[in-house]
């Protein structure tokens, strides 16, 4: 089944930023000119400066099929270029340029004129074009994207060697999110914070601007179906963030969960010294708490089961790009009728579009990074080497996607694994560096310090363990320690020497288990693991029935054990070669849903604990 519809207009034209919205904007998705520069050298040689040789389809990344240039070998850095003529209606304010996901390594040039730079491939960079192109004027766009295949480098799983293997995808290089003009006012409103506070039946806001000015003012009008609920107006002269608390009256307050995922309409104003509204956008917020009591991790107060599923987000013919919007709802409701009822979002950050989605239909998310790449080649997998940069995109991770609902936690990490060590590593520094930084840019959420293997900051909120046993019986052995207080998942290497400081008593789940491999084509074709064309972890079922048998003996011991608060599927469909999904690549049927689903929503024990 296909997930791309026809399309009449520029690919992926919907607002990428749903929770801060202004009226005046304009996609600029659509066929840009592109050209290859494999060596680098292409500033020096003038490609800058002239048209380029090629065409591709923006937001889709060259690797892909929907770019139209679908060519997936090392890429050392790309070039793009476009001419557009920001609306001459948007006089008296200043066009902002704004890139939603380059990987990895972008500058950007307008009108010749270098506006912006930015390292990271998941996360959005703007630049405002004042004095560069005003309205009514041309401005042409060069970007150039750099993707070394060497060196530490946050890629997620996207693969290092040429060829696909195991569960290591097709690379993405260059623009693969939206790109967009907005229209703002010299002095306007950045984006909010907003923080739902269930025990005070409020909303706490933050609201940065970009400029202090006497006598002007913020205000916010929170609504309902019914209209407005509250409004709350405070000075935007003293603070570079002006904060505001809007309570909500008793018979409004409406909590948002996986059975009732209620949004407000939030809309803000920023007000000038006359009284004039100087500038406006549309936000939303839920109205949730996440909590800890003891071993349980609590939504709204209540134990809550986490029956997640790990969602990659690859698309056969577009990659980590969603190839519309439709495909976005589709994977939340596949999961949600699989009987899932969230994800950890694995190894990416997804486009916002998708939290966008999981707000409105209750979806639980875990919000990580996509850190692989920390390795150091020719050092042994083990010596990873996350450095500052990852600290840093780290960040603007959390501070876009900050007022989800939908993210119930946070993961800066996943599988690290290098022994403990008498010395502090690099690991280690960087390790408790992203883990402090997010607690200080979020109290209201939990944080993982790292998923699966090393947890080695003592005052991580979460433990967790990955465990691929395929036997039920001997996966059960594994995870019953927990109630000794010996969880699995503190030791590896050939020696099990610790790889995780002690135990100290958090909630705990096994955020990766499963992933069983099952392609029945492959499986009547060969009897080996060939990890180019069929993978998955451990031996492979015999049939769709051992498949049935195998995937409810491990659900099973993990929903009865009551001491454990979620669990995480591997996972939600196939990627490539790597074939353990409840739904195959192109998101066709694969397995009998409904009995997937009758599995999952028996009770958990956790649940009987209320």
């Amino acid at each position: 089944m296909s997930s791309t519809p026809v399309q009449s207009g520029p690919p992926r034209p919907e607002h990428p930023r749903p929770q801060f919205v202004r009226p005046d904007w304009l996609t600029l998705n659509g066929e840009w000119q592109f050209e290859l520069d494999r060596s680098d050298s292409g500033l020096e040689r003038g490609v800058r400066d002239r048209d380029l040789l090629q065409r591709i389809v923006v937001p889709f990344a060259p690797e892909s099929q929907l770019s139209g240039i679908e060519n997936v070998d090392f890429l050392e850095a790309v070039w793009y270029r476009t001419t557009v003529i920001v609306p001459a209606s948007w006089d008296g304010r200043e066009a902002v340029l704004h890139f939603q996901a380059v990987d990895h390594d972008a500058t950007v040039w307008v009108n010749g004129v270098e506006v912006v730079r930015h390292r990271g491939g998941f996360t959005p960079f703007s630049a405002s074009l004042a004095g560069v192109a005003e309205p009514g004027e041309e401005a042409v766009i060069v970007v150039r994207a750099r993707d070394t295949r060497y060196g530490v480098q946050a890629r997620g799983k996207q693969s290092q060697p040429y060829f696909n293997a195991d569960c290591h995808y097709t690379r993405t290089t260059g623009i693969w999110q939206t790109v967009w003009l907005e229209a703002v006012p010299t002095v306007h409103l950045l984006r909010p914070r907003i923080t739902p506070d269930v025990a005070g039946s409020s909303f706490h806001l933050s609201v940065p601007i970009s400029a202090n000015k006497p006598g002007w003012k913020v205000r916010a009008v929170v609504s309902d179906d019914a209209g407005e609920v509250v409004s709350a107006e405070v000075r935007a002269d003293l603070d570079l963030a002006p904060r505001l608390v809007l309570a909500i009256p008793a018979d409004r307050v409406r909590l948002w969960d996986t059975t009732d995922p209620h949004l407000y309409g939030v809309r803000l104003e920023l007000i000038d010294a006359s009284g004039n509204i100087v500038d406006s956008a549309g936000s939303y917020a839920g109205l949730r708490s996440v909590s800890i009591n003891g071993q349980a991790v609590l939504i709204n107060g209540k134990h809550v089961f986490q029956r997640l599923v790990l969602d990659q987000g690859y698309w056969p013919e577009s990659l980590m790009t969603a190839p519309s919007e439709e495909a976005l709802v589709a994977d939340i409701e596949l999961s949600l009728a699989a009987g899932f009822n969230g994800a950890r979002l694995h190894q990416k950050v997804f486009e916002e579009r998708f939290l966008y989605h999981a707000d409105r239909l209750g979806y639980l998310v875990w919000g990580e990074f996509g850190d692989w790449g920390a390795s150091v080649a020719g050092t042994g997998e083990g010596n990873q080497q996350p450095t500052a940069s990852f600290v840093t995109q780290w960040l603007e991770a959390v501070e876009r996607d900050y007022s989800h609902p939908s993210i119930i936690g946070w993961c800066p990490l996943n599988e690290t694994h290098q022994l403990l060590h008498d010395r502090i590593t690099q690991l280690d520094d960087v390790t408790r560096a992203m883990f402090l930084a997010t607690k200080a840019a979020d109290t209201s959420r939990p944080v993982l310090d790292a998923s699966g293997y090393s947890h080695r900051v003592p005052e991580t909120d979460i433990w967790d363990s990955h465990n691929y046993v395929q036997d039920p019986v001997e996966f059960g052995k594994q995870m019953a320690g927990l109630a000794d207080g010996t969880p699995y998942g503190n030791t590896g290497g050939a020696d099990d020497r610790p790889i995780s400081l002690a135990y100290a008593g958090q909630p705990y789940f096994c955020s990766e288990f499963g992933g069983i491999w099952w392609n029945p084509e492959a499986a009547e074709s060969s009897s080996g693991n060939d990890n180019t064309e069929s993978w998955g972890y451990g031996q492979r079922v015999a049939d769709e029935e051992d498949f049935y048998d195998r995937f409810a003996g491990l659900v099973d011991v993990l929903l009865d054990n009551p001491l454990m608060f979620g669990y995480c599927y591997t996972q939600l469909t196939d990627v490539f070669q790597e074939e353990n999904g409840i739904y195959r690549f192109d998101r066709s049927v694969k397995l009998d849903v409904a009995r997937i689903r009758a599995v999952q929503l028996r009770p958990a024990a956790f649940e009987s604990r209320e």
